[in-house]
């Protein structure tokens, strides 16, 4: 027996939009707390009474509210540190942020940071390998991996040759490093139009190294505490304000962001 379309229940495609002149709803308890801007803002409002209250009683009024409002901008500055200038980072590692955090002040400089990279292999494909941060500056191309290692296994180079943690041959993880670098260079140098070399490395967090920066298997590899003072190391100055924006402007190009 056929069943009356009018007794029918509608689909979800079916169903009718809704009016534009309709009360939108409102929010409930649970998407303001939910809410990552509400949160930290009910944070500071408690930070500012506790401190206001406390100030308050043991000198005056006053105090207590230039404290409560000195509070709230402190904690403002800490939050706005503590972030990354990438939105999508917010799900990347700990030690891509620390690293960012590193490299911040040498922008003010002229240098140019590029964060989280796809390394594409041809015009059409892109290729598993990411530069955590593409570096651009007066000394010239670094492509640097963050990386973070089990901090209860030591860290030893054999050779120039060799990098092991604990047991384990990191050959194949700096390999990765160097073809990333070697694949950026051919990419900005065949747009540049001469060779633009760029040098690989890796900024290690967790376990202790020993020196201070060492080059296995073409690599450069340091604490990762060290990735502003790596960049900085007693190298001459081989590009200008104008190569470095030129450059980067080829590299913002050839080198897509992953978090697109």
């Amino acid at each position: 027996m056929a069943i009356s379309e009018r007794g029918k229940k509608p689909s979800s495609r079916e169903q009718p939009s809704q009016s534009p002149f309709s009360r939108p709803r409102k929010p409930t308890y649970g998407d303001l707390i939910g809410n990552r801007r509400v949160r930290r803002w009910a944070r500071r409002a408690v930070i500012a009474l506790v401190v206001g209250v406390l100030f308050a009683l043991v000198f005056d009024l006053r105090v207590g509210v230039t404290l409560a409002i000195v509070a709230v901008i402190v904690d403002t500055v800490r939050t706005a540190r503590l972030g990354s200038s990438v939105e999508a980072w917010r799900k990347a590692s700990a030690v891509e942020r620390r690293t960012e955090r590193q490299l911040r002040s040498l922008e003010k400089k002229g240098w140019r940071i590029l964060h989280a990279r796809a390394v594409p292999v041809d015009e059409d494909g892109v290729s598993d390998g990411k530069i955590d941060h593409f570096v651009i500056g007066h000394t010239g191309l670094y492509a640097i991996d963050s990386v973070s290692w089990d901090r209860r296994l030591p860290v030893r180079a054999m050779s120039h040759k060799r990098l092991y943690h604990g047991p384990k041959d990191m050959a194949s993880q700096l390999d990765q490093a160097r073809w990333e670098s070697g694949q950026a260079s051919k990419l900005i140098s065949a747009q540049i139009g001469f060779n633009v070399p760029v040098q690989a490395s890796v900024a290690i967090y967790g376990p202790r190294i020993s020196w201070k920066y060492l080059r296995v298997r073409d690599v450069d590899v340091y604490s990762g505490g060290r990735a502003k003072r790596y960049l900085r190391h007693r190298r001459p100055k081989v590009l200008n304000n104008t190569d470095i924006e030129r450059i980067a402007k080829v590299a913002e190009r050839v080198l897509p962001p992953t978090y697109a």
